[in-house]
């Protein structure tokens, strides 16, 4: 069917309202990180009156914009990887054997996506703290508690994507496998996971924005020394003053990673998405 002069007019003003929806913020945040404090405080405009960069130096000074970062880059890519890791042994036994509670299973591990994180936040804390005074072993105020948590978050989700992902995969392959000898894990390593890359990339990214980007609990689980980058934003804004300059250009700073890593990846995420949604 041939697109209506209608239809293309319409499609265009759709696609531009959405793209200005979405630079729009971008280029706010931009000309207010290269403004001066004095300029942010006076009335809005569009272009910078003048042109400061002194908010990309300060703001390392103001709060230690460095640990955050480099507790949020270990953390996020910890439970990314842990996510990982687990989902792609559970997905592959879900996928490739029928037993008793199945299906179960997998609506368990989706339903966990229905509750708000915060009927976990009281129960994670007293079970962390608990385990702290008992056993010595601090889950509270660390960074291993947290990767913990957000193991919660990704994990269930992880397993039900990869799922879709195996189950897409002929098991035609698994038996040519074990024709030639390969035993269950060597046909997972050397034939369902190859095969499998884009939809793993696609979970590895889910899992590193989830981490990336969560407030509630890196804002109780952590103190000073284990802080997260979106929870140490917060910093710039203090009961005496609030540093909008500073607050936008470590916005910038910190959306880098996950941009360059979506940007990378992008491909492979795409692909990934719609790898199991045709069998």
């Amino acid at each position: 069917m041939r697109e209506t002069v209608a239809e293309r007019w319409s499609r265009r003003i759709v696609l531009t309202l959405l793209t200005l929806f979405v630079l729009v913020p971008l280029y706010v945040m931009l000309s207010t990180a290269i403004k001066p404090l004095s300029d942010v405080r006076d009335s809005f405009s569009w272009l910078p009156k003048r042109v400061s960069l002194d908010a990309f130096v300060d703001m390392w000074e103001t709060v230690p914009l460095g640990r955050y970062l480099v507790n949020s880059l270990i953390v996020s890519t910890a439970a990314a990887v842990l996510s990982v890791a687990i989902a792609i042994l559970a997905a592959y036994a879900t996928s490739r054997w029928r037993f008793r509670g199945r299906g179960l299973f997998l609506a368990s591990a989706l339903s966990t996506q229905m509750f708000p994180g915060i009927l976990f936040l009281l129960p994670l804390f007293l079970i962390y703290v608990n385990v702290g005074r008992a056993t010595g072993i601090e889950l509270y105020a660390s960074r291993t508690g947290l990767v913990l948590t957000y193991l919660t978050f990704s994990l269930p989700f992880s397993i039900w994507m990869l799922v879709g992902y195996f189950d897409a995969i002929p098991r035609e392959l698994d038996e040519a496998a074990s024709v030639d000898g390969a035993g269950p894990m060597r046909i997972l390593f050397r034939v369902l996971i190859p095969t499998a890359v884009p939809g793993i990339l696609a979970v590895t990214v889910y899992a590193f924005m989830t981490a990336w980007g969560e407030v509630l609990f890196a804002s109780v689980m952590t103190d000073e020394t284990t802080r997260t980058v979106a929870v140490g934003l917060a910093g710039y804004s203090t009961q005496y003053d609030v540093y909008w300059n500073q607050i936008m250009a470590a916005s910038l700073v910190v959306s880098v990673p996950v941009v360059a890593a979506f940007l990378f990846l992008q491909k492979y995420f795409v692909a990934g998405l719609t790898a199991g949604a045709v069998k």
